[in-house]
């Protein structure tokens, strides 16, 4: 391939998928759903293909990027237009935390651990999981999050209740994560797990084994959120 050669292609490649993009629409970049993702990595390597691989003629490249993208206009055309084709196309959103209670299938689904949920949970300014009523993962992967109503802003800051400080603890944190005590976490919080074992009694659980998570909150208290969760 001479250098004049290579420079045309790049320049063709180039144009024609900033065309391309630009007639499928800002969702392609601002949204990356599975079919968003599938769609960005074919076009990208299609335009790449065109730019650098000599064995692919330039007419042919042009017509696969154009017929690549005409397919997913068509698609995203249907996304609008059928709720059961936006459903096979890009899924739904699902729902991580209903009522304030962690579905442990739903992550499961999804395949996120307590772990990563916390790390979500953080990037929405939300640090424990008992102040959250909802939490929805969008077909995206972001996680949108509705506070229970006593921990929403309008409650501290637009009412001008004045509250005292009666926090034990600077965050809260993590004491048993599906099933498992986290020893080293209640060390942090000069606890035991004699300390634990008599909160979970006096809420009714007579084994750790039947927790799915519980996190020591500020205030010194425990939020215990029990395995397989049936909400009627």
């Amino acid at each position: 391939m001479s250098v004049t050669e290579l420079v045309l292609r790049l320049a063709i490649a180039f144009i024609t998928l900033l065309a391309l993009t630009r007639l499928i629409g800002r969702k392609e970049i601002s949204q990356m759903t599975f079919f968003n993702f599938i769609s960005a990595i074919s076009i990208g390597t299609i335009g790449a293909s065109l730019a650098v691989d000599n064995s692919l003629s330039i007419r042919n490249g042009l017509i696969a990027l154009v017929g690549w993208s005409a397919f997913t206009i068509f698609l995203g055309f249907l996304d609008i237009k059928s709720k059961k084709a936006r459903y096979a196309i890009v899924g739904q959103p699902i729902i991580l935390i209903r009522k304030g209670q962690i579905m442990e299938d739903a992550l499961q689904k999804v395949r996120l651990d307590i772990d990563s949920l916390n790390v979500l949970l953080r990037k929405k300014n939300v640090f424990s999981i008992s102040d959250v009523d909802y939490a929805i993962f969008e077909t995206d992967g972001t996680l949108s999050v509705m506070k229970k109503e006593a921990k929403q802003p309008l409650i501290k800051s637009d009412m001008n209740i004045q509250q005292s400080n009666t926090d034990v603890f600077p965050i809260s944190m993590s004491v048993v994560s599906d099933g498992k005590i986290n020893t080293k976490n209640l060390k942090k919080l000069n606890l035991d797990k004699k300390w634990l074992d008599e909160q979970l009694q006096s809420a009714g659980i007579h084994s750790v084994s039947d927790v799915f998570y519980a996190e020591v909150q500020k205030d010194g208290t425990l939020y215990i959120d029990n395995k397989n969760d049936v909400l009627h």
